[in-house]
């Protein structure tokens, strides 16, 4: 069966506050679809009209070819996972697993040896087996999250839908389950739906990406689709660092300040604004090609250096890999510095 998902034109709106504006988007069957924007760009209340907490003001939701708004949220068979867990502290690591299928109807709900067997693939799954007797209170924050992902799964969901699942988590523990997330999301087989303001995590994660600005949808692509040909200055500096100049296209060559340089292909002609990644430039000397500049600050981290530059009376912070840099780099120096892969937006666009 095809569990793709369609959303066609949904709005809602809390009082004058649009928190959704017109969305349409679509999931595939079984793939890993990120939302992805800074608080307030509505990815969560999607996400909530997807589980049927919240209800549009407009629009179309179809799963599977059903009419999903249609369908009572008991019925939905969607597993939920939010940033806090939300586990029953009173209740052992099993007895949160088996939970949503003890409270089904008597006539729905599977033996008790079949909930035993269900669970304990499930901890399995989560790698916990060992752990089903244990209280959340005694369990690490990663792995309460597992706890929450298996609950979410018991009830075989047909589309798995998870709210930051790791915002409380720190760093390292969120790179990990990170991997281990993308593995579960491939053995079980569901369409999922996540919703973070990570880039580095929906990058890494999704198959496609929807990137979400004040209730719409900005871009929808895979990963590197949308981190190589962002659609608009919004996107390019959501999904990474970037540096940022105004400059002017004519007759096919791009001025930025006192550098003169063929222009991108398909640059606008007239006042531009100039984006590139601050470790995506070349060093030269003061006499080379490229962007004046006045080393203000250097700090190195093995191979890796971090270049604090004056350019036209702005600092930029580059970065560079240690053999990519002219001898003698130093506070006060003067140098050339060159973006390789400069993108350029006509001016008027630019929020």
């Amino acid at each position: 069966m095809d569990l793709s998902l369609e959303i066609s034109g949904i709005s809602k709106s809390y009082g004058r506050y649009p928190a959704l504006n017109n969305v349409s988007l679509q999931a595939h069957d079984k793939e890993f679809l990120a939302l992805l924007g800074p608080s307030g760009s509505g990815k969560t209340t999607l996400l909530r009209v997807l589980a049927g907490l919240e209800k549009p003001d407009a629009g179309e939701v179809r799963f599977g070819g059903e009419d999903f708004l249609s369908v009572p949220v008991r019925q939905r068979q969607v597993g939920m996972v939010f940033q806090h867990y939300a586990l029953f502290r009173h209740m052992t690591v099993a007895q949160n697993i088996a939970f949503g299928l003890t409270v089904r109807p008597r006539s729905e709900r599977p033996s008790k040896s079949e909930i035993a067997d269900r669970v304990a693939d499930l901890l399995s799954l989560v790698q916990l087996d060992d752990m089903g007797k244990r209280y959340p209170a005694q369990l690490s924050g990663g792995q309460r999250q597992r706890v929450a992902l298996a609950r979410a799964l018991a009830i075989e969901p047909k589309m798995l839908l998870l709210d930051e699942p790791f915002g409380a988590l720190d760093a390292q523990v969120r790179r990990e389950l990170r991997r281990w997330l993308r593995e579960l999301h491939d053995r079980a087989g569901v369409t999922t739906v996540f919703v973070t303001h990570d880039q580095e995590e929906a990058l890494d994660l999704a198959d496609r990406v929807a990137i979400m600005r004040d209730g719409q949808l900005i871009q929808l692509g895979a990963p590197n689709e949308v981190y190589e040909n962002p659609a608009d200055p919004f996107v390019y500096d959501f999904l990474g660092a970037a540096c940022r100049m105004p400059g002017k296209v004519e007759g096919g060559r791009l001025t930025v300040a006192d550098w003169v340089t063929k222009a991108p292909k398909g640059a606008p002609e007239g006042p531009v604004e100039v984006f590139f990644r601050p470790d995506e430039v070349a060093f030269a000397p003061a006499d080379g090609a490229g962007l004046g500049a006045e080393v203000k600050a250097v700090a190195q981290r093995g191979p890796d250096v971090r270049i604090e530059c004056v350019i036209e009376g702005e600092v930029f912070e580059l970065e560079a890999h240690g053999p990519t840099l002219p001898a003698g780099v130093a506070p006060g120096l003067s140098l050339r510095v060159k973006p390789m892969r400069p993108r350029v937006y006509p001016r008027t666009t630019v929020a």
